[in-house]
């Protein structure tokens, strides 16, 4: 797993939510809306620069290539059956049921500091959840909590690289949004793609979201 350590010039607020929003959208199940969200960040696309709206453009463009059918399989087959892949953050930093539920209250926290409702249809510390509030509801809160968890993101994009997987250039698209990673990060990030996140599961605390959860017909709940 090769981690992304590369400097990031500071861009612009705006940038990192266009950033945000369309990774929420591409990382979301694809469901019948899925060909609608690919025309919402097309949009988004022409009011980026730099290189975030080539690696966008990458998941876009598989995305479209590919039968709805094929790509809900993909997703499932991605997300919910590699234990690497998964999108669920504090599934990686805890180490028990009880941590892991603590963590994830955090989240549920401060999305009500913000002023909106933990989703009750998916888990608060799940990627796009997180990137969507990032985008539109808090953007400073909510890159604290995305550069709290650079390690299982930067984890996770290493494992859908070695996947070969078009959800990789968004993830990595992410990353560049957040402070480059320190040698102490990397040697983490190394050891945790080695061990995986813990195989326990929890129950899971339930705002409304754009993005879709993943529904009945393949996905489980961590």
């Amino acid at each position: 797993m090769k981690l992304l350590t590369g400097r990031r010039a500071r861009g612009d607020t705006l940038q990192d939510r266009l950033v945000w929003q369309a990774a929420s959208l591409l990382l979301a199940y694809p469901d019948d809306e899925l060909p609608a969200r690919l025309d919402t960040v097309e949009e988004m696309l022409s009011h980026l620069g730099g290189g975030a709206a080539g690696l966008l453009a990458q998941t876009v463009t598989a995305l479209r290539a590919r039968e709805p059918m094929a790509a809900a399989m993909d997703y499932v087959a991605t997300f919910d059956m590699r234990r690497h892949c998964t999108m669920y953050l504090t599934y990686w930093t805890a180490g028990d049921t009880r941590n892991r539920g603590r963590e994830m209250l955090e989240f549920a926290t401060a999305y009500r500091r913000a002023g909106v409702a933990p989703p009750r249809a998916e888990a608060p510390d799940h990627l796009p959840v997180v990137l969507e509030f990032a985008a539109t509801v808090d953007p400073e809160v909510g890159r604290g909590l995305l550069t709290a968890h650079r390690i299982p993101i930067d984890v996770l994009r290493g494992a859908l690289a070695d996947a070969e997987s078009p959800y990789e250039p968004t993830v990595a698209a992410v990353c560049a949004t957040l402070p480059a990673a320190t040698d102490q990060d990397v040697r983490r990030a190394e050891r945790l793609a080695k061990a995986g996140p813990p195989a326990e599961a929890v129950g899971l605390q339930p705002f409304d979201l754009t993005v879709p959860p993943r529904r009945e017909g393949g996905a489980r709940s961590v």
